[in-house]
């Protein structure tokens, strides 16, 4: 029907339009005035001054006018203003308002050509601005093609002023209307609608999850998978759910706008949401250029290729061992723990060893695999390997086979999923059947192409499953993985509880929350609000674009970065090292980055020292005097005395003597009137803005009661969130459940040299504790320093009998936890923090991103900025006296992490600012094996590493 194509057509173009139709709708409303909501609808057009709120609306006015209005809609449609548009001789007038700087805004308007707007519109920033006016051009190219067939014409517009992919609808009207006029416009609209996928309906599925009533949930699917006009679909769910389009109704709000994702880039570059830019991220690790040329066809263009395809020719190619296991992260990342299995039941009761597909899916695949396999041949992609019969031959090897390549056992290292060589060799010497071997094949030149290593620590040992895991069902509750299997929808992203509940009865040790897949043919996902880092389809490798997860659960609001020379080398000792690589220089762990040799700035003692040099040492940066005088930098960071922040390069002017913490960023009422002036506490990793220790709070707002965060006052009353303690006057003492140790102020000293008024104070700032009382020490940063005057601190007991701690860098106490000492990159932190806003990127905010990568409840991330500014992360147990397993899990959620950072893994890495990350260095705490003896009573209230689950709701320990 050609008026309800014009009603899509119409609230599809107002992104490009918007500002010509406030003046010209308010006539059209008299059409509407025996339709009360509709009149009401369409006279607020000419009142709405937000961009973003007009469109919305736009958007949603057919739910309000129906298309049986058909004076109404002619009316509307008749005041696009596309053609006069055009004849202003400046396609990109229309696109203006898509500035962000009014700068910009202001240039654009006055402008005559593209060429005008270049010095002060920033292709980088004005990303929106430029995607808009390189369509309008296209447009005006391909639809001049029309001449005189206005018809033509304006359904050729119509296809261009989209915001979105052109739809169907859309393609089939031009064809009908112009195919008898201009074969040259056909061709031209081809090629421009080629670059844009076609949406197909099943991409809204997710939304079918937000109706209210189960029968409209199951119908929505069925409309979904069965209708294709979006006609079709609409009259479906109005008449299956029993209601008309309205904004406010949650699956309306989806469907419709996820109808209409934001425009793409470039005009040859499909929007990330079309990629699958989670798989695209691994296709620059391609060492043949033939795997990298297909990684990225397969991962920008529908349909070109299959990854059956790209699976026989790279999957067991021995040089991508780097690429196939990256694209193994992204489809199935390694998680601690498996269990509840049917068939694989050897491989039960293991939660602290890494696993990819621990499930029901994999449990009944590998007792399939056996089945087929009983017939005598094993198919493998490009090789059939015959065999014996596998019922009488080694029947549990067999299974134990059938049942790793299932369930893939995973090392937190190599992160590879290959049986061990000498495995291969012997089953296939003793099982396969070589009457039907071909020419040339033997058992070692078969294990060659499918288990190249025999590394026990890079491949999986089948001994290892041939019995049950020697933990029984009890022990296996001391570490839990509550997501794992994955409780969530489809569309959700499990994350563990450290929230807590305040309905005890009715806590979860999980969370499902609201997520955008990396692509649409992703299955990767990311938390909604994340910002991410995603590759681009143009250029060469090293140029990214930061996107957010926006509510409709799609990439969105994509700015592009400063691309990365991934080709120049860094020149160390007249040696070559290629970009990306890690290496030591003396004592200092280095990494290049384009070109540039980036190193931690620890103090190195040769080994040829004299022994005066070695009793001068004392570990500091610049070899600074042990001493602790402290100073706030301007950074937010306590440094133990200026030597040393001068060392790292702050000016005088730029810190003051004194703890940061014990300063009053308000004192100077910097806040307007009207405003509340709130300390906010942080340590910036980026100096490209200021690094503001305060925030001013308006006037009250109401609260997103949904959003439950429990936050303690300094009454010891807990409040749903920090938004409802400030409406209720009161003041924040620290995040989580109000505890009985914290209720009376007891001072400790964390391991960024900041003195907190209690435990609890410093486990909300995700800092752990390093001893009782105020801090009056440094540690050295030097694993060779002599003695320091952490000697005279009386150190707490380790929590664990028999533990083998780690003592971090600065810190006067060991610990028993495992730590990674991050090396990371400040430009790359800058970058990000002026994408945002100028928003500085905090140690915060690093430790909270990396908090959703530990499945387990029973280990937290804890961290700082070393004063010789590594990036130090702590993953430790949080109960009082963790058992043996616990400290064990949480060395192999370390070592996970490390791992993922060291091979940049995109499954980490692609988090902003976590992609900021250049390599790692890893120390694990383990358990002697003769025990120890027990632990002294930990002092009142100080309970090691937080022991009082502040964060995680006492329930958990039950479960």
């Amino acid at each position: 029907m050609r008026v309800c194509f014009q009603i899509i057509t119409f609230f599809l173009a107002v992104n490009f339009y918007c500002q010509p139709l406030r003046a010209q709708d308010p006539s059209c409303c008299h059409h509407a005035a025996e339709f009360s909501p509709c009149k009401e609808a369409c006279d607020q057009l000419a009142t709405i001054k937000s961009e973003s709120r007009l469109k919305h609306l736009l958007q949603r006015l057919p739910g309000y006018c129906p298309e049986s209005m058909n004076e109404l809609w002619l009316c509307i449609n008749s005041t696009l203003p596309g053609v006069s548009r055009k004849s202003d001789g400046w396609v990109g007038l229309g696109c203006c308002e898509l500035a962000i700087s009014t700068e910009c805004r202001r240039e654009c308007r006055q402008a005559s050509s593209k060429n005008d707007i270049t010095k002060v519109c920033k292709k980088v920033t004005e990303n929106s601005l430029y995607s808009c006016i390189t369509k309008n051009e296209m447009g005006s190219t391909c639809c001049s093609y029309a001449g005189r067939h206005t018809t033509c014409r304006e359904y050729c517009q119509a296809i261009f002023r989209t915001d979105s992919t052109p739809t169907v609808s859309q393609i089939n009207a031009v064809r009908e209307y112009c195919q008898s006029h201009s074969a040259q416009l056909l061709s031209c609209v081809s090629n421009f609608t080629k670059s844009y996928p076609i949406r197909s309906p099943i991409d809204s599925l997710y939304c079918c999850d937000r109706a209210e009533a189960t029968h409209c949930q199951v119908a929505c699917r069925r409309i979904l998978r069965t209708m294709s006009t979006e006609h079709e679909i609409m009259e479906g769910l109005i008449e299956e759910c029993g209601s008309q389009p309205l904004p406010q109704e949650p699956m309306w709000q989806c469907f419709l706008g996820s109808a209409h994702p934001p425009s793409p880039p470039e005009e040859d570059l499909p929007h990330p949401a079309k990629m699958d830019c989670a798989k695209l991220h691994c296709c620059s690790k391609a060492n043949t250029s033939l795997c990298r040329d297909m990684c990225q066809e397969i991962s920008t263009n529908w349909g070109s290729q299959t990854w059956q395809d790209f699976d026989q020719l790279c999957e067991y190619n021995p040089v991508e061992t780097e690429l196939i296991n990256c694209l193994s992260d992204v489809r199935e990342p390694c998680q601690l723990g498996c269990k509840d299995l049917a068939y694989c039941t050897n491989f039960n009761n293991r939660p602290t060893e890494l696993f990819r597909s621990c499930n029901v899916q994999s449990d009944q695949g590998a007792m399939n695999d056996i089945k087929l396999w009983s017939n005598g041949t094993i198919k493998m992609p490009f090789m059939n390997i015959p065999v014996l019969d596998i019922r009488k031959c080694l029947p549990d090897m067999w299974k134990a086979v059938a049942c790793s390549l299932q369930i893939k056992p995973c090392h937190s290292k190599s992160r590879g999923s290959v049986i061990c060589k000498s495995d291969c060799v012997d089953i296939l010497t003793q099982c396969g059947d070589r009457k039907r071997f071909h020419e040339g094949q033997t058992p070692e030149r078969i294990c060659e192409l499918l288990s190249p290593i025999d590394d026990p620590e890079r491949c999986i040992p089948l001994h290892r499953y041939l019995t049950p895991s020697s933990l029984g069902n009890n022990i296996v509750e001391e570490v839990i993985h509550p997501c794992n299997p994955n409780p969530c929808p489809s569309n959700h992203l499990c994350q563990v509880n450290r929230k807590g509940c305040l309905d005890e009865l009715n806590c979860q040790p999980y969370l499902c929350v609201p997520g955008c897949k990396l692509g649409e043919a992703s299955e990767f996902l990311v938390q909604q609000d994340a910002r991410i880092q995603v590759p681009t389809r143009a250029g060469p490798a090293g140029c990214f674009e930061v996107c957010s997860c926006g509510p409709s659960g799609r990439l969105e609001n994509c700015l592009e970065m400063p691309c990365v020379d991934t080709n120049k080398p860094c020149i160390i000792g007249g040696q070559r090292k290629s970009h990306g690589t890690s290496f030591r220089v003396d004592c200092h762990h280095c990494s290049c980055f384009a070109g540039d040799t980036i190193c931690s700035t620890r103090e190195c003692l040769s080994f040829d020292s004299s022994d005066e040099d070695r009793r001068q040492f004392t570990g500091l940066p610049c070899n600074c005097p042990d001493r602790f005088v402290p100073v706030c930098a301007s950074n937010g960071r306590t440094y133990p005395s200026a030597c040393v922040a001068r060392c790292m390069g702050f000016k005088d002017f730029e810190f003051a003597f004194g703890l940061c913490r014990l300063s009053n960023p308000c004192a100077n009422k910097p806040c307007e009137r009207n405003q509340r002036c709130i300390p906010k506490y942080r340590v910036c990793l980026s100096d490209s803005s200021d690094c503001v220790q305060h925030e001013c709070v308006g006037r009250p707002t109401p609260c997103d009661k949904s959003s439950v965060e429990p936050a303690c006052d300094t009454d010891g009353l807990v409040h749903p969130s920090v938004c409802q303690l400030q409406q209720a006057g009161k003041t924040l003492a620290y995040m989580g459940h109000c505890q009985d140790a914290c209720r009376k102020p007891q001072q400790v000293c964390g391991h960024n040299g900041e003195t907190y008024s209690t435990v609890c104070d410093a486990y909300s700032d995700r800092v752990a504790v390093d001893y009782e009382g105020p801090c009056h020490a440094v540690g050295a940063v030097s694993d060779v320093a002599p003695d320091s005057a952490c000697s005279l601190i009386r150190c707490p007991p380790l929590s664990t009998p028999g533990c083998r701690p780690v003592t971090p860098p600065g810190a006067c106490c060991p610990i028993c936890a495992s730590m990674l000492q991050i090396l990371w990159n400040k430009e790359q932190m800058n970058t990000f923090s002026k994408l945002n806003k100028n928003r500085p990127v905090t140690v915060y905010d690093v430790l909270q991103t990396l908090r959703l990568h530990v499945s387990v409840p029973q280990c937290d991330v804890f961290g700082y900025l070393s004063i010789d500014h590594v990036l130090v992360v702590l993953i430790a147990p949080v109960d009082q006296q963790p058992t043996p397993l616990q400290i064990e899990a949480c060395s192999k959620e370390a070592e996970k992490i490390d791992s993922l950072i060291n091979y940049a893994s995109p499954t980490l890495v692609s988090h902003v600012p976590l992609s900021a990350f250049l390599a790692s260095e890893i120390k694990t705490s383990s358990i002697h094996s003769s025990g120890g003896t027990p632990p002294s009573p930990l002092p009142p209230g100080l309970c090691l590493f937080l022991g009082l689950l502040i964060a995680v709701a006492p329930v958990f320990h039950q479960l």
